[in-house]
């Protein structure tokens, strides 16, 4: 059942949690999707059969949660990510982060180092906004973020995301690659190969800028951002339940 957390602004973040065993799995989401997707769902299914402890949540103009996702930045999503680790659970925490979610996630473990346990990152878009989106802006889409401070970036997975300015200006302030990122909690990234959004050569730059020497990096050579197969499923499951440590 969806709850919600007030934030001290007025704003609520819509969550789920599984009551169970620890450590808890915290679920990152990426950018414009929401906690419904297929693998937060396939974590949910899979904390309640094994009785662990498990929170989803959607950030700041995502899904079930208040505000405009256009007035969304790097340090806000930072700080709801925090507010939930802060708020709703206790104990150690293994953080699963998708996509922007894998960067948030590793923002969230330099923040919280003696929480975390570890980490499991799906093809994780670290300093996105600079290494990912700007370098790809076309001049129309200068222009439009000069004159109205927002381009409607084209997506195949819905009718577009809007590309603040803010948005760009704020992820410059939380860059944490070429590294070193400093953080000793173990990593697992899982990449896909064929990855259109994340290519796998700056998924590994985040595994070889981390500090600890407990990381593994699965590369699926035939699969795709979302890693959303019955397999890639499968082994998203595993390499939570590998760091999970005995119940």
């Amino acid at each position: 059942m969806t709850a919600y957390l007030a934030r001290p602004d007025g704003e609520r973040l819509a969550y789920e949690a599984v009551e169970g065993k620890g450590p808890t799995v915290v679920w990152l989401g990426g950018f414009n999707s929401d906690m419904t997707g297929t693998k937060a769902q396939a974590l949910a299914d899979w904390a309640r059969s094994d009785a662990r402890a498990y929170v989803r949540f959607d950030y700041f103009g995502h899904g079930g949660s208040s505000g405009a996702f256009v007035q969304g930045t790097i340090s806000r999503w930072r700080d709801d990510a925090l507010a939930v680790i802060d708020g709703l659970t206790s104990g150690p925490l293994v953080l699963v982060g998708s996509s922007m979610g894998g960067w948030v996630a590793t923002l969230a473990a330099l923040a919280r180092p003696e929480r975390v346990a570890g980490l499991v990152l799906i093809a994780p878009a670290a300093d996105m906004t600079g290494k990912l989106i700007e370098p790809g802006l076309g001049p129309a889409a200068r222009a439009a973020l000069a004159s109205q401070g927002v381009w409607m970036r084209p997506s195949p997975y819905g009718p577009g995301d809007p590309i603040s300015r803010a948005l760009l200006e704020d992820g410059r302030a939380w860059s944490v690659l070429p590294g070193p990122v400093a953080c000793d909690a173990p990593l697992r990234v899982l990449q896909g190969g064929a990855d259109a959004d994340v290519p796998w050569e700056h998924a590994l730059a985040l595994a070889h800028a981390w500090r600890g020497a407990d990381v593994v990096f699965t590369l699926v050579r035939d699969g795709d951002h979302r890693l959303s197969r019955p397999q890639d499923l499968d082994r998203l499951i595993q390499a939570v339940e590998g760091l999970m440590g005995p119940a």
